[in-house]
């Protein structure tokens, strides 16, 4: 029997307090939040669970193994620092921290003391996702040119992050699982339209190996929610579609070919280009609910040893692409190379400066950076 506890009962955290809650061999123990109500909520819905408003309990439990944490992204340092340090496995939510450096030393501190630090990059376990990679992979779509991907609704609206680190991390990490590669540089614009001191609407632009474009449009002020990523490859494209229920993938049977006849270059001094069209295919796509996939994923990871899907590495490369994003976002949109740590200090580590936190060196005296490269 593997036991867990949960900080944070909030938006996100009853549907994993559930998948939890549901899987043999798994005990929910304890359940944080400084909401009571939320811990009513709990505690009518789950049987036999203990709550508590003081993060300590569920971190300091002796019966616990794993740690879950699903609160707003300034506290998942402290957090999950305090659960690691208690030899607690941890589930933590995206995006991992503020900065790529409190991201490396977390996971340098989990992989020195032998634990699972995994993180609640969720699409990765979405069959749509995963069946979409397939199809690169067997490099049926031929070469990828461009993927664009759209993630928009009016609300829920945030003070913490920006649109982009809100919605945006899961499209990123998304595709890294479709290119197995980083970004390597971002342009970005974004505003604050309605006045708070991070952005409403985002849109990125990354450059990844290969000549491959992504475009993320990520957006609280829509009136309509979409979930939707476009592939554009040689050979065909695909579109993945999270609103739709039944066909979440389309492929489509289209492409432009370019003739390069010599003759045709010296008299006419261009190329011709011919669009072809064909079927569309809806493949049958199949699968457990992504949530309890990932939750799953989490406790084999801690029965076996095998290292996360959804691991820190992954997520320290997401959070690198975050913070060259609002460095692009500071500077007008300038083109900033990735990995981009700068002496600047991330929205996120400046919002919980304000309310008197230290800095993450201050926190820990011996703690030396090391390169992504290195734990990737």
């Amino acid at each position: 029997m593997i036991t867990v506890n949960v900080i944070g009962a909030g938006r996100w955290g009853p549907n994993l307090i559930r998948a939890f809650h549901d899987l043999a061999e798994v005990r929910v123990h304890v359940v944080c939040d400084t909401d009571e109500s939320r811990l009513a909520l709990a505690r009518h819905r789950f049987e036999g669970i203990r709550t508590s408003t003081t993060t300590e309990d569920a971190i300091a439990d002796p019966k616990a193994d794993a740690v879950v944490i699903a609160t707003p992204v300034s506290t998942h340092y402290e957090l999950t620092l305090a659960a690691l340090r208690a030899g607690k496995h941890v589930l933590v939510e995206k995006p991992l921290c503020g900065s790529p450096i409190e991201c490396e030393e977390l996971q340098s501190l989990a992989t020195d003391r032998g634990l699972v630090l995994a993180v609640g990059h969720v699409f990765l376990f979405n069959a749509g996702i995963r069946k979409v990679r397939e199809y690169i992979h067997s490099g049926e779509l031929g070469r990828i040119f461009y993927i664009h991907a759209s993630r928009t609704n009016l609300g829920p609206i945030r003070d913490d992050v920006n649109a982009l680190w809100d919605l945006a991390s899961h499209d990123l990490s998304i595709f890294q699982y479709w290119l197995d590669a980083v970004p390597t540089e971002v342009t970005a614009h974004g505003e604050s339209f309605l006045g708070h001191q991070v952005q409403d609407v985002v849109i990125g632009s990354y450059r990844y190996p290969g000549g491959v474009m992504a475009c993320v449009h990520a957006s609280w002020l829509n009136p309509r929610k979409v979930r939707e990523i476009t592939i554009v490859g040689s050979r065909k494209m695909a579109v993945w579609d999270d609103m739709s229920i039944n066909e979440p993938v389309r492929i489509y049977n289209k492409w432009v070919e370019t003739r390069r006849p010599e003759a045709y270059a010296e008299k006419f001094g261009s190329f011709p280009t011919t669009i072809r069209e064909g079927d569309v295919l809806i493949p049958k796509v199949a699968g457990p609910e992504p949530v309890a996939a990932e939750c799953e994923h989490f406790i084999e990871c801690i029965r076996t040893g095998r290292k996360p899907l959804n691991h820190a590495g992954l997520a320290t490369d997401v959070v690198q692409a975050l913070a060259a994003t609002d460095e692009s976002l500071r500077d007008g949109g300038r083109r900033v190379r990735i990995p981009a740590v700068t002496a600047a200090t991330s929205p996120v580590e400046q919002r919980r400066e304000a309310v008197g936190a230290q800095g993450s060196k201050a926190r820990n005296p011996d703690y030396v950076p090391i390169h992504t490269a290195d734990i990737r």
